[in-house]
């Protein structure tokens, strides 16, 4: 516990400039400060700090005794907010974003459950289908199919992968006929999904070939919901995550087009800002998810 208490001395030492106000912060008196810092110097046999008469400073050995220091002293914090984190209550209100479908389909139909387990914590979703800053917009959890963000201060947790699907009902394949080919495709009306990175293309991979096909839509939408009512009400056929439609396939409601084709997948993740001490609520909800999408095996499901 005194080399404990000797680095946690040093850093805050280096931190604050001052012997003073560094046992201030560590709840030490000025005496029992200067002899923890004396006893490191003492097992090191090295200068770790020069003083004078109006500031105190680190040596060239105490500067990369720091940056060594430094790390440890963040990951022995993390483990302990891990612990408290697990057995806190978690309170106050957990700010939840992702696109409209995701929380109609897999978020909403959870609260219940994770309220039960959570009775102290006000849940509110956010619904968006374009990216929200997470910091700015005050989120907690973001759900997003992107595997990197441009902040180094956002942390990405993978959730599961989802293949990209041609679907339609069979009243409209019956009306229409079931395309074939790729270029049979080209002569049915499409259903377009507008914030797909591009949308005027599909770009389909079969046993290592690749074919590019531009599209137009019958109907464009920038939700998946409108495009899934319309499949649903025959009008085409739709470009479509699975986690989307994998309930209307199983039922019989759509069916797969061209199956044989691969669309480019996306990969589901939670997105949440990096902490030194993530807070309860948004642990809890994090380990949450991650849970319930093992136990329902959803990759499985939805790249089969």
């Amino acid at each position: 516990m005194d080399r404990w208490t000797e680095i946690e001395l040093f850093v805050q030492v280096a931190e604050q400039g001052s012997l003073s106000r560094a046992a201030e912060a560590l709840g030490l008196s000025n005496a029992a400060a200067s002899r923890h810092l004396a006893a490191l110097e003492q097992r090191l046999a090295a200068r770790l700090v020069q003083r004078n008469t109006r500031r105190l400073f680190l040596t060239e050995v105490g500067e990369a005794y720091l940056r060594r220091c430094k790390p440890l002293l963040a990951e022995m914090r993390e483990a302990d907010a891990a612990v408290n984190a697990a057995v806190v209550q978690p309170t106050g209100v957990l700010r939840v974003t992702g696109s409209l479908s995701f929380c109609m389909i897999h978020i909403a139909p959870l609260l219940p459950e994770f309220s039960a387990r959570y009775p102290q914590l006000r849940v509110e979703i956010v619904v968006a289908n374009r990216y929200q800053d997470l910091i700015e917009n005050g989120i907690d959890v973001a759900i997003r199919t992107r595997e990197v963000e441009a902040d180094s201060n956002i942390t990405v947790r993978r959730l599961a992968e989802t293949r990209r699907i041609l679907a339609a009902s069979p009243q409209y394949l019956q009306r229409q006929g079931t395309p074939q080919s790729l270029e049979e495709l080209q002569a049915h009306k499409l259903l377009v999904y507008t914030y797909a990175n591009h949308p005027d293309q599909l770009r389909f991979t079969r046993q290592g070939q690749t074919q590019v096909l531009r599209v137009k839509g019958l109907l464009e939408a920038n939700d998946g919901q409108v495009l899934r009512a319309a499949a649903l009400g025959h009008l085409g056929i739709l470009v479509q995550p699975r986690y989307i439609v994998h309930d209307d396939i199983v039922a019989g409601r759509l069916v797969p087009v061209l199956a044989d084709w691969d669309l480019p997948r996306l990969t589901i993740n939670l997105a949440y800002q990096s902490r030194q001490h993530l807070p309860a609520k948004v642990r809890c909800f994090i380990d949450f998810i991650v849970e319930h999408f093992r136990k329902m095996d959803y990759e499985r499901k939805w790249t089969s």
